[in-house]
């Protein structure tokens, strides 16, 4: 039975959009009243296109809804997976009253919005994410964007969708692996901003990994409803959205060293928490406690706590050099000012820097 559980509002003036929450919701919620035009074309990968593919035209009744199926994987996020959108568009004359429908993972999503940003200079789209990982992250602030092989998202564009329909069902058909990649980043919202909802996960972290339906979804609901509060004071990262990256410059490095798709997002930023919290320790940050508690709900989980085999620090320095975050040639890194509480510095003791990175790479 279709059944809404939670709806929030990501508050951005006249560009403000909902996100609903739920069970069953696929292809039984009317998503046209967020479309413009009679066109839609629904972009989605050759592992999502089985499952919820004729779910989601479902929930477009009346409109010309027009599909393009992309290869599955973070190595696809690139200019000539993103031309395939393109091609569909074009072939299939939509007009610039279309509006383009992720339905996939964190990589769908991206590369729907960076296309929808740039077809005919901007048109409407929605987001329906099917990993936990997009549902908690990717899919919520309008980051859209593809890979270089230098650097993870460092082309892109801020294109906001209409509205977010999260269905909770999906969750059921993902492995395991990717389960632990999405609660990395539900882990990350307790440790930025959030200690009671960290001491939540922390009682919960095993009906999480079980896939428990309630326990999904108000932990689902408390990671929208931070990144949207986040996104709502600081749009397009000039300041205080920044301390949504905690361990991803280091994760991003690892994702690039280890070669796009072979390292998910989720593992490589839960191991990226463990590095940014070892060096917040090493700042006089954070306590020694506070350091192994991170590393301890972020192992529960069930993600890696070490970097790649044989990568070194200067492999790290030499790719955290061409962050997002970094201005001016300084590297700049999210740690924790204690724990519930991040903040962006670009004053971190290189000797400490250099230790972490010693450790993690013996």
């Amino acid at each position: 039975m279709s059944r809404i559980l939670h709806e929030l509002n990501v508050d951005l003036g006249d560009r403000s959009y909902p996100i609903v929450i739920g069970q069953q919701l696929l292809g039984n919620y009317d998503l046209t009243p967020w479309v413009g035009g009679s066109q839609v074309m629904i972009v989605t990968n050759e592992t999502v296109a089985p499952l919820y593919l004729e779910r989601a035209i479902r929930s477009f009744p009346g409109l010309q809804v027009d599909t393009v199926v992309l290869p599955d994987g973070e190595q696809y996020k690139d200019w000539g997976t993103l031309n395939r959108i393109f091609d569909a568009l074009l072939e299939k004359r939509h007009s610039r009253k279309t509006t383009l429908v992720a339905l996939g993972g964190g990589v769908v999503g991206d590369m729907t919005g960076f296309a929808a940003a740039c077809y005919q200079r901007g048109v409407p789209f929605i987001q329906i994410p099917t990993t936990l990982l997009s549902q908690v992250d990717s899919s919520v602030g309008g980051k859209t964007g593809i890979n270089h092989p230098l650097g993870k998202n460092m082309i892109g564009a801020f294109h906001q969708p209409d509205v977010v329909l999260i269905d909770t069902a999906s969750l059921t058909t993902l492995p395991s692996r990717e389960v632990s990649a999405g609660l990395a980043e539900v882990i990350k919202y307790g440790l930025i901003r959030d200690l009671d909802f960290l001491a939540w996960l922390e009682a919960e972290m095993e009906r999480l990994v079980a896939l428990d339906s309630e326990a999904l979804a108000e932990a689902i609901y408390r990671s929208c409803r931070c990144k949207a509060e986040v996104v709502a004071l600081d749009e397009r990262e000039g300041g205080l959205r920044a301390i949504l990256n905690l361990g991803h410059t280091f994760g991003h490095a690892i994702e690039t060293f280890a070669g796009y798709g072979n390292w998910l997002h989720g593992e490589a930023v839960g191991t990226g928490m463990i590095m940014a919290a070892d060096l917040s320790a090493r700042e006089g940050m954070i306590s020694d406690a506070d350091e192994r508690r991170v590393r301890d709900i972020v192992r529960r989980a069930g993600l890696p706590a070490r970097p790649p085999e044989g990568m070194s620090p200067d492999d790290f320095m030499a790719l955290m050099a061409v962050d997002k975050k970094n201005i001016d040639g300084k590297l700049r890194l999210v740690l924790l000012a204690h724990v519930g509480q991040a903040v962006v510095t670009a004053d971190s003791k290189p000797e400490n820097l250099t230790e972490t990175l010693a450790k993690f790479c013996r």
